[in-house]
């Protein structure tokens, strides 16, 4: 059987396959596994990417039966029961199971991915961690007042979990983190605006919790927009309505749409591309292929099964076990998910939790959001790794990641003649040493 995608559905799946009599080969065309509900935490440099990925051989590494490809699939041929690869090869299948995601959706505007990246992969985190650092940096060289301003404005598109985390750290960066590391700025200056179109955050949590989470963002100096509709996004900022806001950092996080890869399966797909399966998580008239995770829509009890971790999990463990009941000769069984509960954090010692009966806000709902990603996250090494950052982090303010890495942006920046020319320095700032110079004890002297 063939596996498409090593995330959590693809990964939960092969091992629940581990010890059954069948050949496991899973596809993916990156070598490493994300735990992508913390991707956020690298694009605001408070995690290093090494921290969140983990490569699947290592983890598959144990189980005799199970092969890794490197690979990326360009279509499935359902009736053919085949695979074929951008590069040219394919690869046979009695049992197929789709755990491919999701990727962003730009609502029919593609061309804002451009000026406004999404947040997948880690790619995507290394990028969005780019533009948010070099944004000080050019601010920090930039002389015109107006100009600096659009630098230090940062905008969010989307007030999901994503939106609101992104808020939340930026929040944190600019007043904490870099108060202190600029000469002719005031990082605390920074601006950062959420812009959401429905009339709430965080959307599916209950009203009070809600309530409680816009108040969190509002105390930490984030501007929230409800009921805003993006029009336009550019290179120098967003249209919102009438109005349109220079910025140079604008962060997607609003909309989410299915892998691609979906629609070669010739079956129906809902408005996000996602297949619509029956009930046992098997796509029509192909009882051997299963569609799991972000892929797949599923509806129970009158609501589509949300897009989390947990149910990917579930859904991957509940499709190998019904690929062995077919193996046995037995019947396959519909899929149940059982909620156990959201958690969201808005910033440091700040966060909702949704566990059914059971609602909690700030510090405690923060200690429990820190203790289940901890507990998530596969690997020792990955977890003291993080728990020792955000130790750290919680102690000092640091985020200890901020590295720009990669080309850089290409900023129109007005160039200073000489350092006179530019802001004067904040009172009470260190003396910034001779440009040029290092300090002697970074030298050794």
């Amino acid at each position: 059987m063939v596996i498409v995608g090593g995330g959590f559905g693809g990964l939960y799946a092969a091992r629940s396959l581990a010890r059954a009599d069948v050949n496991v080969t899973v596809v993916d065309r990156k070598n490493h596994h994300t735990f992508q509900p913390l991707l956020y935490q690298v694009a605001t440099a408070g995690l290093n990417p090494s921290d969140i990925a983990v490569p699947i051989r290592r983890i598959l590494r144990g189980d005799a039966n199970i092969d890794v490809l490197l690979a990326e699939v360009a279509s499935i041929h359902a009736a053919e029961r085949r695979v074929t690869f951008t590069d040219g090869g394919e690869l046979s299948y009695d049992f197929l199971i789709l755990a491919t995601g999701a990727t962003h959706s730009y609502f029919a505007h593609p061309e804002w991915a451009k000026v406004a990246p999404g947040l997948k992969t880690i790619e995507d985190a290394l990028e969005m961690r780019k533009r948010i650092f070099f944004a000080f940096e050019a601010a920090e060289r930039e002389d015109d007042a107006e100009r600096r301003r659009e630098w230090l404005t940062f905008v969010i598109v989307g007030a999901g979990p994503t939106g609101v985390e992104l808020a939340g750290a930026l929040a944190e960066i600019a007043h904490k983190t870099l108060a202190r590391d600029f000469r002719h700025i005031d990082s605390t200056e920074a601006r950062i605006l959420l812009f959401e179109g429905s009339p709430h955050v965080l959307g599916t949590y209950p009203e009070a919790l809600r309530h409680k989470a816009l108040r969190a963002l509002e105390a930490l100096g984030v501007e929230v927009r409800l009921g805003a509709h993006v029009s336009q996004i550019d290179d120098a900022g967003l249209t919102v309505g009438d109005e349109h806001i220079p910025a140079r950092t604008v962060l997607w996080a609003a909309g989410v749409a299915a892998s691609p890869l979906a629609r070669s399966l010739g079956v129906a797909l809902d408005r996000s591309g996602r297949v619509l399966v029956e009930r046992d998580l098997s796509i029509p008239g192909r009882p051997e292929v299963y569609v799991i995770g972000d892929a797949a829509s599923v509806t129970q009890d009158g609501a589509p099964v949300p897009g989390v971790a947990r149910a990917a999990i579930d859904a991957g463990v509940h499709a190998a076990a019904n690929i062995q009941r077919r193996l046995a000769g037995k019947a396959t069984l519909p899929f149940h998910y059982t909620n156990r509960g959201s958690l969201a954090t808005i910033g440091r010692g700040a966060a909702i939790a949704d566990l059914g009966r059971v609602k909690l806000s700030g510090f405690v709902a923060w200690l429990a959001w820190l203790f289940i990603h901890i507990l998530f996250l596969i690997g020792f090494r990955n977890r003291l790794a993080v728990v020792l950052q955000w130790a750290f982090a919680y102690i000092t303010f640091d985020r200890g990641a901020r590295l720009i890495t990669g080309e850089l942006p290409r900023a129109t920046v007005k160039v200073v003649a000489s350092p006179a020319s530019l802001p004067e320095a904040r009172p009470g700032d260190t003396p910034t040493p001779a440009r040029g110079l290092l300090p002697k004890e970074s030298v050794g002297l």
